[in-house]
């Protein structure tokens, strides 16, 4: 049987407190909480990249032969970004990378094709990433309600800790939520008429049939992971399909992190996991045109795979976002005044094709003669001088300290000053960094870091990726 072998998830550091926006705008719309916001340089394949690797901690990337991406926000219209978050992850060549877009039901729908596929027989194991960065228009209820995030799990046929019973899909050609290729901002319909002939026309009695195909009631499910809208809607749902909300239905985010769109069901199911003892049976639904839902029971190796940072340590790490007009200038939503500096004049793609191998995935080499990792790879080692010896070396999964830096006021940075860190790694080897995600007061020599996968540049419709270092953040 096929299921669940690890999961992991992903929240990015920022906080926007939803009165920030009710304030900015004089708004009428009492929304409380925060949301969740991804930083300046991450996007959708940053945070999904993130996402894998919390849920790859402790896996051998050699089990994995498929990589699923699934995302309404994909930074590309035309190229695959799948292929982006496998060659960070230093996956196989051979591995099958797949894009899931354009539905809510992407992460469900990536998730029904991974089970799909190792059941075949096709796939041994299925990495499963989801991560949104969705956008409501300014002013109105989806801004503050919107958040973004990410998830990922690997489906396999071995060392199962969660069991994927089986699952039921429906589709239903519906307008409630759209975004067309000309659009920035999500578009949606009236409420009522959305949560009438929608959400309730689908949810419940799809949930319902796949109880009853297996022979399971309400009260035999220990927590159902339901993409709803809003928490309203989920609460109205909960008593048609028979839940009792505070106790079975999962916490949806919504005052945490916020509406994450395809990445949602991935998400709190990732946070029901976290709680979940052996013999739970456990629901995970997503709805978007349709409807999927997963029958799932976890076994008694659910507690071997409870040591990712997952959603709760996130939740438990972050910085608050000190008003709205940063939230709007990281999002590109008002044009500023540009930095005096020359304009970026190029991004080379001989260049990132040539430096691929070492640059999106962070591998360098060891020398075999001396032992001494180096980056970027040498032919000749920089300490015995030994040559064309050498064998990879992935510096990413390496812990490391902060051994030299410096805060640059005047380099052009949307989130000045700019932090250039010297940064050595515990193994051996030294590689310099801009450091993310930091207080400039709290930087201190010989703390410890950890790489991030983040945006470096965006030029003529190139992203241009890198690593960066950030302080442990959990």
């Amino acid at each position: 049987m096929a299921g669940i072998t690890s999961y992991g998830a992903y929240i990015p550091l920022y906080r926007l407190n939803r009165p920030d926006i009710q304030k900015a705008w004089d708004s009428m719309l009492p929304i409380p909480g925060e949301k969740a916001v991804a930083g300046h340089d991450e996007d959708s394949i940053t945070m999904a990249v993130a996402a894998a690797r919390d849920c790859m901690t402790g896996i051998d990337p050699q089990r994995i032969d498929r990589l699923y991406f699934a995302s309404t926000t994909s930074p590309y219209k035309e190229k695959q970004a799948a292929s982006v978050v496998a060659g960070a992850l230093a996956l196989s060549k051979e591995t099958l990378t797949m894009d899931f877009a354009g539905s809510l039901r992407a992460g469900t729908n990536a998730l029904r094709a991974a089970v799909d596929a190792v059941q075949s027989g096709s796939a041994k194991g299925v990495l499963v990433t989801c991560a949104e960065t969705r956008l409501g228009a300014p002013s109105g209820d989806k801004e503050m309600s919107f958040g973004d995030g990410a998830a990922a799990v690997l489906v396999a046929n071995s060392g199962v800790a969660v069991d994927i019973v089986g699952s039921v899909s429906v589709f239903q050609e519906f307008h409630d939520m759209w975004r067309s290729d000309k659009d920035t901002f999500v578009r949606f319909w009236e409420e009522r008429f959305v949560r009438e002939a929608g959400y309730l026309r689908v949810v419940p009695p799809t949930v319902a049939q796949a109880l009853q195909k297996y022979n399971l009631t309400p009260g035999d499910i220990a927590k159902a992971a339901v993409y709803a809208p809003d928490p309203r809607l989920l609460g109205m749902a909960a008593g048609r399909m028979g839940f009792e909300p505070m106790a079975q239905i999962q916490d949806p985010l919504y005052m945490t992190v916020g509406n994450t769109g395809s990445a949602l069901p991935l998400m709190i199911l990732v946070a029901a996991l976290e709680d979940a003892k052996a013999g739970d049976n456990l629901l995970c639904v997503g709805y978007g045109d349709g409807c999927d839902v997963f029958v799932l029971k976890a076994n008694e190796a659910i507690d071997k795979i409870k040591d990712r940072r997952g959603i709760k340590h996130h939740l438990a790490s972050k910085r608050m976002i000190p008003n709205y007009l940063k939230y709007v200038q990281w999002r590109g939503l008002m044009e500023t005044q540009p930095p005096p500096r020359p304009p970026l004049n190029h991004i080379s793609v001989p260049a990132l094709w040539r430096d691929m191998d070492w640059g999106l995935s962070l591998h360098g080499v060891k020398c075999k003669n001396c032992g001494t990792p180096q980056y970027p790879p040498q032919r000749v080692c920089v300490i015995c001088q030994a040559q064309d010896d050498f064998e990879p070396y992935n510096f990413a999964d390496k812990k490391a300290v902060l051994t030299s830096f410096s805060h640059d006021n005047l380099a052009a940075s949307i989130d000045p000053p700019t932090t250039i860190a010297a940064v050595d790694f515990e193994e051996g080897g030294r590689i310099i960094f801009n450091m993310v995600d930091r207080d400039p007061q709290e930087v201190k020599t010989g703390m410890p870091v950890e790489v991030t996968f983040r945006k470096v540049h965006y030029f003529e419709g190139i992203h241009n990726y890198w690593w960066k270092c950030a302080p442990i953040r959990c």
